[in-house]
């Protein structure tokens, strides 16, 4: 599934961005661990130029987990969109202990909480990071395969500049380049 989001790191407090966003629906509050994998004998799941170009990932959200493959295409080194294939898988533990005897190692683990809210066209989250800060991702909801993303960029980007909360331009990473890279503007 063709996945585009603007991710911004918020310089707003924590409560006054949450006001801005109640007029939304709340979804809810939930706390994430995501563990990013890579295997030091292929270089499809090793970070390239600061960028993770192809990810596989455990999630643990509440009491269910997920497994997933994400794509990252980039266009004149700036991050596009990805395609992402997830699914549930029943024991976050056991799936730990499978993707270890793979022989596949921990490339970073973020933990974080979301405060997620919905529109008829956007899912907005609000992520408190550890060892990150505070962070707005904005996915446009429903991308057709002919839409240009770079319109699409600019249309959530508008959407977010008319949220009145303080953010930084559009961060061109996600938050396993961040957590790797740690040095950000």
């Amino acid at each position: 599934m063709k996945e585009v989001e603007v991710l911004v790191e918020v310089f707003s407090e924590k409560s006054d961005a949450l006001n801005s966003l109640k007029k939304f629906n709340f979804v809810g509050e939930k706390k994430v661990l995501d563990i990013y994998f890579h295997n030091e004998n292929d270089s499809k799941l090793q970070p390239k130029n600061g960028h993770l170009t192809e990810c596989f990932r455990l999630r643990k959200r509440d009491n269910h987990a997920y497994i997933a493959y994400k794509t990252d295409y980039f266009k004149e080194d700036k991050w596009a969109y990805s395609d992402e294939l997830e699914t549930e898988v029943n024991d976050f533990e056991t799936t730990l202990q499978i993707i270890f005897k793979l022989g596949l190692k921990k490339l970073v683990e973020i933990n974080n909480t979301k405060h997620t809210f919905l529109t008829d066209k956007y899912e907005i989250i609000l992520e408190e990071v550890e060892e990150l800060g505070l962070f707005l991702e904005v996915e446009r909801l429903a991308i057709e395969e002919n839409e240009n993303i770079n319109e699409v960029k600019k249309e959530i980007m508008s959407f977010i500049n008319s949220l009145e909360i303080k953010t930084s331009t559009e961060l061109n990473a996600g938050k396993p380049e961040l957590m790797l890279n740690n040095n950000y503007d």
